[in-house]
């Protein structure tokens, strides 16, 4: 499939899950898709109640894409994945010119989880949040993220300029969407700030800027669609880390492939 129809049928897909307003029907209804249609799978791992978890979800800017979800991840959840990632914790890298390197817009910790209950189950969840649109294998191992005091991630894209290679199997890929789950939030500062998307309202988000900025909330996650459907990177989806001003944040990233020609 084209990297343009895989980007169409992904958006076509999440606004009819949208307007449907039933955050799994796509999962429920998976066993009855076209065989063309790769079926999700559970992980042969277990993860105690693993797609029976609830979620809701707020549609808070159509065009671009942004979806507030609350309880995405569970307590439980979060702290077995925040033990997965304890050792492993390096400092954050970003992608200049196809090569990872440390750079002072990011100054935060950065953990690549392994294969564990627990990742394969908040995989399979995000899979199946999608729909069917991605084959198996399509989703990246979630990435923890730590910022303390001071630390933050300015403004910055999470689509790649140029795809880049999966080194096991050379097939190019960007990323079409991302989630981004608060799994600690014993801080003050610390939001997730777009500045071109207003959403109103007070609570779990602020205006700040002409922007939002996101409130840390643990088990909640932001979800949106990075790419046009020209395959292009949508710079409305700019958005930065603001600065922790006392404790810690920990938060993981999930983002999908979608591989091009």
């Amino acid at each position: 499939m084209s990297s343009k129809a895989t980007q169409l049928g992904f958006l076509t897909l999440v606004t009819a899950l949208l307007l449907s307003n039933y955050d799994r029907t796509l999962y429920l209804l998976s066993p009855y898709l076209p065989a063309t249609v790769a079926p999700l799978e559970p992980s042969s791992l277990q993860f105690e109640d693993c797609m029976g978890h609830n979620y809701t979800t707020e549609i808070l800017s159509i065009d671009p894409l942004l979806i507030y979800i609350t309880s995405f991840v569970s307590p439980a959840e979060s702290s077995a994945l925040l033990a997965a990632g304890d050792n492993l914790f390096e400092s954050s890298q970003v992608t200049i010119s196809g090569h990872d390197t440390t750079t002072s817009d990011r100054t935060s910790y950065s953990a690549n989880l392994p294969l564990t209950a627990v990742t394969s189950c908040i995989s399979s969840r995000a899979r199946a949040f999608l729909g069917a649109t991605l084959p198996a294998g399509d989703i990246g191992a979630p990435q923890l993220v730590r910022y303390t005091a001071g630390q933050k991630f300015n403004l910055h894209y999470d689509w790649y300029d140029t795809p880049q290679v999966l080194t096991k199997t050379g097939q190019r890929f960007n990323r079409p969407a991302s989630f981004f789950a608060f799994l600690e939030a014993n801080c003050t500062g610390g939001e997730t700030f777009f500045p071109h998307i207003s959403v109103p309202g007070e609570g779990r988000w602020r205006a700040h800027e002409g922007g939002t900025a996101f409130k840390p909330v643990e088990g909640n996650a932001l979800f949106w669609v990075n790419l046009m459907p020209s395959g292009r990177g949508d710079t409305r989806v700019m958005h930065a880390g603001l600065p922790v001003e006392e404790g810690r944040k920990t938060a993981m990233n999930i983002w999908p492939r979608g591989f091009v020609e």
